[in-house]
């Protein structure tokens, strides 16, 4: 889904550019069996990226290459995702007959029933995913499409550090693909169960609802870790580099857990009960088993139990790497630490292994 550029190299590294760092994965699979081959993630200097637009390519191209020179990956090939409001998703329904050519020529043919912007202006990609229900003639074909600057600005950002984009994809099914593996530790029952993924990265929360390890539902909220580090600028006097790197590497004063970190976990509790209570009003038959904690946000110490004693729903912090075998030289601690940020670079490295 999403091939903008069709050529096809493995193995791929998959690659999220977020609002704040890059997040690097590069896997290998033997026999079925996963292996993590290199990972990397470093912080972005700020404002490099501004509602999701890259606005210092220069920057976010040497942090790339940073990455990719200490973490040591052996590939240049990459797999990139387009996430939230830079996507447009529509599922519609078009003749079950059609060929892909055709599909493709319809949906050119009435373009502005389906883009909000003027065609020349985006990609596009589609896939049948099934019959329509209601009549048997026409199948339901998910339609995506990305303005051309979100996606050519990504891919100019991985050239300058020396690397090959060969694939774009919604982020949302990165971390689909992903997902599977999160819960692989449970048992085969549990799977079942719907789970609430809660994805709380630097300035966007996004939710998505899981039914059968497929996500039924998806939404995001302005709300990210960005709200922590603005109080600690407010609070301490401090420059916004010099806030992130005090509550990443340490030095805050002695009142910064009680005065400003237990006040931002109880918002960050109201904000997940609130994105299920939104979910459930329209939703009142689907009961959420699991609440799964992602994004550099569910780092927190503690943020997991308040979650399960507050909510009343057991809640885990994701990491698609438990019981997957770790190259020796990357360092499973530093892995695991940055595992629940690492989703949607898992799910793209995984795009290695659609086709196998």
């Amino acid at each position: 889904m999403f091939e903008f550029l069709n050529v096809r190299s493995r193995p791929l590294v998959g690659i999220d550019i977020s609002s704040s760092a890059i997040k690097m994965l590069a896997l290998s699979r033997t026999d079925g069996q996963y292996r993590v081959e290199a990972y990397g993630f470093q912080l972005l200097p700020v404002h490099s990226i501004v509602d999701r637009s890259l606005s210092a390519i220069d920057k976010v191209a040497e942090t790339i290459r940073q990455v990719m020179e200490w973490s040591k990956f052996s590939s240049k090939y990459v797999a990139l995702g387009v996430s939230g409001g830079a996507v447009i998703t529509r599922v519609i329904q078009l003749n079950a007959r059609y060929q892909s050519v055709q599909l493709g020529e319809q949906i050119e043919a009435e373009a502005e029933r389906y883009f909000p912007f003027p065609f020349e202006e985006l990609y596009y990609d589609f896939e049948v995913i099934g019959p329509f229900e209601r009549n048997p003639e026409f199948s339901n074909v998910l339609l995506a499409a990305a303005r051309v600057e979100v996606v050519d600005t990504r891919v100019l950002a991985v050239a300058e550090a020396g690397m090959k984009a060969v694939v774009i994809e919604i982020e949302s099914m990165a971390v689909e693909r992903a997902f599977a593996m999160v819960v692989n530790h449970l048992p085969a029952q549990g799977k079942e169960h719907h789970f609430a993924l809660v994805d709380i990265g630097a300035t966007v929360t996004s939710i998505y609802i899981f039914r059968d390890l497929k996500i039924i539902y998806n939404r995001e909220q302005a709300f990210g870790g960005k709200h922590l580090t603005d109080e600690i600028k407010r609070r301490y006097g401090l420059s916004a580099e010099e806030a992130v790197i005090a509550q990443n590497y340490g030095g805050l004063p002695e009142d910064y857990v009680t005065e400003v970190l237990t006040p931002f976990k109880e918002t960050v509790i109201q904000q997940i009960a609130r994105a299920l209570q939104i979910f459930s009003s329209s939703n009142e038959e689907v009961e959420v088993h699991y609440v799964v904690l992602a994004g550099g946000v569910s780092k927190l110490s503690g943020l997991e139990t308040l979650v399960q004693s507050q909510l009343k729903i057991k809640s885990f912090v994701a990491n698609p790497f438990i019981g997957i075998e770790i190259a020796e030289g990357v360092n499973k601690d530093a892995l695991y630490e940055e595992a629940p940020g690492l989703l949607a670079a898992c799910g793209l490295a995984l795009r290695n292994f659609d086709d196998e």
